[in-house]
């Protein structure tokens, strides 16, 4: 159609043409820094957590530069002597940071094992001084890829990129949607750069955008795809691209069976089932394991185990001794246990040691068999706590106060006021303790929150499980400088005798412990007690009523033992030489007045969990933005080649004018006319004036806007009422769409 074909011209080519841009290069080098920035956000996850991202951001920028600088007069041998440079220098500066500095690099086969075991599944997050780690080891590959990028070596810089996503696959550190895009990126710039060596131009963009958008649906469809055997009951089958979900399963299996990472789920169950029994004569909570490094929506254990070699640290303040056997009734891949453990006095498994003195099979426990353990645990009157101070030993106060470095400011302050009246940590944790208690309720049926689980519990939660009570209570003091940690382990569970006990799944845990200079980790418990038993027992009953497997042994049938009550390792909070701490149900804040109106009248308020009202906005993640924009331009690139855009753009042309001035609307209405008559016809012919090319013409709406276009065209006879007519006429034969010759 030679009459609007400037019109329909494409507008990539045209900015090409226009500005001089190389696109096909700028979505290269795109495509390169996607691919960069896949491992770059694990090492921006890591620094967030226990480091300094403004400080990691600092050093990608300087890398960006310093590569950009050197691209343009280094050649290739200079500009890898200097990344070994900056691998050798990021080494040397975490190892400084280190306790034993450099002198670890006589420990050859320490270093060796820590290496394997990056390579192996150590998440990057566990590493002592993770922070100073990703800062050390963001410049080399940030600078080489960047450098090699910028000289169009394209497949060499997806190739040092994809070589650091993957270690950080390979530690499990990078998750679905982050490798997803990392391919991506490395697929379009290696596609892209290939097509800018080829000369192939923008045709070879859209082809690499439609095969990019291809890869992604598949990926969505395959993902979604609920997998039927081999999976855990209650797990769900929803895709890890697509997010959501985030409950499904037991207590027991996201605390006790999460290993060296706790995620926190959404709505959960309990199990019922006998897991063990303890003989004890003692009452005590059955500690599993510690976490110390909190991410803002999970729990890690940093530092390495070691072997246990007969021998572990006693509390420093005063202790009572408990012996407790323990007895697995099926398969046990812990060993519960009072703390602090002192000595395993009988097992036949290999025994570990964590890095904060907990005990952990090297094999699990098979059902029948027995170990034994002497416990140390801690007496301490309130007066002892509250006199304790603040003198803590050096590095526990950094490893036990972090918190991520983006988590809100406000949870600080509502501390801050919470325990305004406190004068030390004991009185401090009391009072964080009891707050909890009296202002938040106990259910399991919750809506995970996104982003901080502290703030979110703290803030816009109204109702959780022991998880988000005890991470809550952790990060609440960490903001006040006390040390504090993450504990799961198992309630006491069912007494069945003087000195006898049986746990079962549902008594699985998380409470807290709060380190006092020269007496040692107090246990802290933020979850309200009565409903939670309540919950248990509720459960038990069911299991029962329905007959499921292994919900009794022959000591817990017709049970009639009335329970002792589990000492307090701290006394009560009303001894001491301060008195009582009271503290009060909180004056209800404008959110909670707005869940009490709601309830009252029947309604939900936005955020508070149930079903809403109204259509309202998709809450979409950044993953889920990303794709959909991959697809939408694939989508678009393939729409583009096979016409489709182009005849969508001229219908709407076609049918849609705007008005301006009267001169071109009178141009517009008779292009319109024109485009319409090369439709059923042959094209108009170079030379060919308009009144020869609509001489076959029989339609009087048709002529009419020929006239009024040659008296505009030639004469410059015009007038807002010549316009409204010849726009109008048009607008009648595109609707009625009539033969016109």
């Amino acid at each position: 159609m030679s009459t609007l074909s400037g019109r329909f011209a494409s507008p990539a080519t045209s900015l090409e043409e226009r500005f001089g841009v190389d696109l096909v290069r700028v979505l290269a080098l795109a495509g390169v820094g996607s691919l960069l920035l896949a491992p770059l956000s694990v090492l921006w996850f890591v620094s967030n957590v226990a480091g300094d991202p403004v400080v990691l951001a600092l050093v990608v920028v300087a890398s960006v530069l310093a590569a950009s600088v050197v691209a343009r007069y280094l050649s290739v041998v200079p500009a890898f002597l200097l990344t070994l440079g900056l691998l050798i220098g990021g080494g040397a500066l975490y190892l400084l940071t280190l306790p034993g500095g450099f002198n670890v690099l006589a420990q050859g086969g320490t270093v060796v094992e820590d290496s394997i075991s990056l390579l192996t599944g150590l998440s990057v997050i566990r590493i002592v001084n993770a922070g100073v780690w990703a800062q050390a080891a963001a410049p080399a590959p940030t600078f080489l890829t960047v450098y090699l990028a910028l000289r169009r070596r394209y497949v060499s810089a997806v190739g040092v990129a994809g070589l650091t996503l993957s270690l950080f696959v390979l530690t499990g550190d990078a998750n679905v949607p982050t490798v997803l895009f990392g391919v991506l990126g490395g697929a379009a710039a290696v596609g892209l750069g290939d097509a800018e060596h080829r000369g192939g131009g923008l045709r070879a963009a859209e082809a690499v955008a439609i095969v990019l958008a291809v890869v992604v649906v598949v990926s969505l469809t395959l993902s979604v795809v609920p997998v039927v055997a081999g999976t855990v009951t209650g797990s769900g089958g929803g895709s890890p691209l697509l997010g959501g979900g985030g409950g499904g399963g037991t207590v027991e299996a996201s605390l006790i069976s999460a290993g060296s990472n706790i995620g926190i789920l959404g709505s959960i169950e309990l199990s019922p089932e006998v897991r063990f029994t303890v003989t004890s004569e003692r009452r005590e909570y059955w500690r599993v394991g510690s976490y110390d490094r909190f991410t803002g929506n999970g729990w890690v254990r940093t530092g390495p185990s070691r072997p246990y070699d007969g021998t572990l640290q006693s509390p420093r303040g005063s202790y009572r001794s408990v012996v407790q056997t323990v007895s697995a009734e099926g398969p046990l891949d812990v060993m519960p246990a009072a703390w602090k453990p002192r000595r395993v006095r009988s097992s036949d498994v290999p025994v570990s040691v964590t890095s904060a003195g907990g005990l952990d099979p090297a094999q699990p426990l098979a059902t029948g068999e027995t170990y034994t353990v002497e416990s140390r645990v801690v007496v301490a009157s309130p007066g002892e706590l509250r006199a304790a101070g603040t003198d803590y030993p050096d590095g526990l106060l950094e490893r036990y106060t972090q918190v991520p470095a983006n988590q809100p400011d406000r949870v600080a302050e509502r501390t801050a006021r919470i325990t305004a009246n406190a004068q030390n940590p004991y009185d401090t944790a009391r009072v964080v303790e009891q707050w909890l208690e009296n202002n938040r309720q106990y259910s399991l049926q919750v809506e995970r929150p996104d982003g901080n689980i502290a703030d979110a519990f703290l803030f816009d939660m109204q109702a959780g499980y022991c998880t988000y009570y005890a991470t809550t209570m952790v990060s609440m003091l960490r903001t006040q400088d006390i040390p504090a940690r993450l504990v799961v382990g198992y309630t006491p569970g069912e007494q069945v005798g003087d000195d006898q006990w049986v746990a079962r799944g549902l008594d699985s845990h998380a409470w807290v412990e709060v380190y006092f200079p020269d007496v040692g980790w107090i246990r802290f418990d933020p979850t309200p007690a009565a409903p939670r038993e309540a919950a248990e027992q509720s459960r038990i009953d069911s299991a029962r009523a329905e007959g499921e497997p292994s919900v009794d042994i022959p000591e817990t049938q017709n049970n009639s033992v009335t329970p002792t009550p589990t000492p307090p390792s701290f006394g009560t909070p009303g001894d001491g030489p301060n008195g009582n701490i009271t503290v009060q149900t909180a004056t209800p804040d404008i959110r909670q007045r707005q869940l009490q109106s709601a309830a009252a009248n029947g309604t939900t308020v936005p955020g508070a969990g149930g079903g809403g009202g109204g259509l309202g906005l998709p809450d979409l993640s950044r993953e889920q933005i990303g794709f959909g924009l991959v697809v939408l331009f694939g989508a678009a690139a393939a729409a583009r080649r096979s016409g489709l855009t182009g005849r969508a753009y001229r219908e709407v042309w076609l049918r849609y004018q705007p008005r301006t001035d009267p001169t071109r609307d009178v141009e517009r209405a008779y292009e319109r006319l024109a485009y319409l008559l090369e439709r059923e016809g042959p094209n108009r012919q170079p030379g060919q004036t308009p009144r020869e090319f609509l001489a076959g013409v029989t339609d009087d709406r048709a002529r009419r806007v020929l006239e009024l276009y040659e008296r505009s065209h030639y004469a410059g006879e015009v007038s807002e009422a010549a316009a409204d007519e010849a726009v109008g006429l048009v607008d009648d034969i595109v609707t009625e769409r009539p033969s016109l010759r």
